[in-house]
Parts: structure tokens; sequence; C-alpha cells
């Protein structure tokens, strides 16, 4: 019963781009979702890539301090979300002196690895 957060925050991709794919992996098993993540075209996906091989590694880490034995081939993403992070302003010279704003958007990313056992006795709890 393992359960690990992994979380980057202000990552410079915009939170509609990183939701698409977040998307992807959402449910499957952590090194499907890797496999899933190095082949994917979108820029977001190194990022979320590297998160996911964090958040194994939190397992593994949480499963040794605890004393307790952990099948990587368990894991699963059992959550993984994408908040809206702080936004950079930035100005462009338009012509006759005029300025156009330009938004840079930044995104908070969250993915949740968990054992099968833990996922059916959090959702006992939740009921």
């Amino acid at each position: 019963m393992v359960e690990s957060i992994a979380r980057v925050k202000h990552i410079r991709v915009t939170p509609q781009k990183a939701r698409r794919v977040v998307a992807l992996i959402k449910g499957k098993q952590a090194q499907e979702a890797l496999a899933i993540l190095k082949f994917a075209p979108q820029a977001a996906s190194e990022p979320i890539y590297k998160l996911v091989e964090s958040a194994i590694a939190n397992a593994r880490v949480k499963a040794d301090k605890d004393s307790e034995f952990l099948d990587e081939q368990d894991l699963y993403v059992a959550n993984a979300y994408v908040d809206e992070g702080s936004t950079l302003k930035r100005f462009r010279p338009r012509a006759q002196g005029r300025a156009f704003q330009i938004k840079k958007r930044t995104s908070h990313i969250t993915i949740q690895l968990a054992t099968p056992e833990v996922a059916e006795t959090s959702k006992k709890a939740s009921k």
C-alpha cells in the first residue's frame, strides 16, 4: 500500500496544452504512462515524463522508509491534474505607438501514483 505524489510548479507550458497530455496517462500503469509520454509529440510531455519518474522514485523511497515491498509494475496513475500558475505579462510594440499585451502562462502539475490496494481503501473512505 504505497502512495506517492510529485508536483512541479511554474512550468512554462500553458495549462490547456498540459491537460491534453495529462489526459493521456490518467488511470494508466506508471510504466505504460512513461512509454506513452516518451513518444508523445507534444512539448508538455517532457516535463510530465520527468514528473512521473519523480513520483516513481518518491514511491520507492516511501516504501523503503516504511519497510514495505514495492513492485514498480503495480504502480498506476491514480490522479493527475494541471492547475493554472502565475501569468507573465509582456508587452509587444505595435503600430502608431500602441502596445499589445502578451500573456505567458505557467502551470502547476500534480501526479499521484498508488498501488491498487491504496485505491480501494481510499474509495471506501470517501463513501
